[in-house]
């Protein structure tokens, strides 16, 4: 079980000690999407769902998920972020009544460890409020994929997603 990280001697579940780890800029970008109907498109293009305007909500509600990633996943430690920024965007095919929020959240630190599933959890976060913000104009509403696109930083280099 030695090789296995995230369990201790006994095979039990541990947070990885990273006390030893340098220090790096970190950064981790990570997306989502939600299919929407037709109303609910324009509900959020003409600023008239009844429960306020769906990208600032979802915006700050993905910069909160970021913020509080480690008490919902067990073995994310917590991490000081240094910023997180959100992205939304259109991906509409009108003849087809295909509606899709395209979303990104970018998030970066100065630590010992990774920032990808803040990302990944800021994401999903934001798609998630969409949909309960909307959910009253249709509930077929579908959300995902749900993918990190890119991450810097850390002893295991690089990593770009190829499209």
């Amino acid at each position: 079980m030695s090789e296995l990280t995230h369990f201790n001697q006994q095979g039990r579940a541990k947070m990885v000690d990273v006390s030893e780890k340098s220090e790096t800029v970190r950064t981790a970008v990570a997306a989502s999407s939600i299919v929407v109907n037709e109303q609910i498109h324009s509900q959020i293009t003409e600023g008239t769902n009844k429960k306020g305007d769906v990208f600032a909500v979802a915006q700050v509600a993905a910069i909160l998920a970021a913020k509080n990633t480690s008490n919902i996943i067990p073995m994310c430690h917590p991490i000081p972020l240094t910023g997180v920024d959100v992205h939304f965007d259109w991906n509409i095919d009108q003849e087809a009544a295909h509606y899709e929020v395209l979303i990104e959240a970018e998030v970066k630190t100065k630590g010992v460890t990774g920032v990808e599933m803040e990302a990944l959890t800021a994401a999903s976060a934001a798609a998630l409020t969409i949909y309960d913000m909307c959910k009253a104009a249709g509930k077929e509403m579908i959300i995902g994929p749900t993918m990190l696109l890119k991450k810097t930083g850390g002893k295991n280099g690089d990593f770009e997603r190829q499209r």
